[in-house]
């Protein structure tokens, strides 16, 4: 996609058109077990759970989407690590079914939890604290907050985003047309933004 955009007058050549870190995309998403989620899920949706086959509703689904597609990279929330709630239907939602009929009900687990929730909870945090993400945790700031997040570092590492995700990439205020501003505002709000760039030079 970056390479077909080169050149493109109408906007800055991007890799993804998600964002990994947002409210509604990301957030909503994982936790829409939980309450308040649950209800503000529902208030996006007009009222009720978006479309079972579209629900969090798969540990081993949700990984193979974020690393088979470009459209989905969402960042993991520190749920994922604290706290089985999230993965379990504690308030018996109606969530539907999907085309394939399954139930959507507690989100299914990989093997090696035995299905047991608080146990995927410990061997994510204990792999989340092992010395392998330890000494791989500097690549992650360079992409998040450093060196990686923009110009050709980004894109050695396939990490560009939508121009409107980047912090300061454009003043809103200077907007003058009143429905452009809005739209670029809730662009910012719901497809998310990156945080600020605090590193220029490689993390040690």
């Amino acid at each position: 996609r970056y390479e077909a955009m080169l050149g493109a007058p109408a906007l800055p050549p991007f890799m993804y058109g998600s964002h990994y870190s947002t409210a509604v995309g990301v957030v909503l998403h994982f936790l829409l077990r939980m309450q308040p989620f649950a209800r503000l899920h529902q208030q996006i949706q007009g009222g009720q759970f978006d479309v079972a086959d579209r629900l969090f509703g798969s540990v081993a689904r949700a990984w193979e989407s974020n690393t088979a597609s470009l459209s989905e990279v969402k960042e993991l929330t520190p749920e994922w690590f604290i706290l089985p709630d999230f993965l379990v239907n504690r308030h018996g939602f109606q969530l539907g079914r999907t085309q394939d009929g399954d139930v959507v009900n507690d989100v299914e687990l990989p093997p090696w939890a035995k299905g047991d929730p608080c146990r995927f909870i410990q061997m994510h945090r204990a792999a989340l604290e092992s010395d392998y993400v330890s000494a791989n945790l500097h690549s992650w700031v360079d992409l998040v907050f450093g060196c990686a997040q923009q110009g050709q570092e980004a894109v050695k590492r396939s990490n560009v985003f939508f121009y409107l995700t980047y912090y300061g990439a454009v003043d809103v205020s200077a907007i003058e047309d009143e429905d452009k501003r809005h739209a670029t505002e809730l662009q910012i709000a719901h497809f998310g933004q990156c945080p600020t760039q605090l590193y220029r030079m490689a993390h040690p």
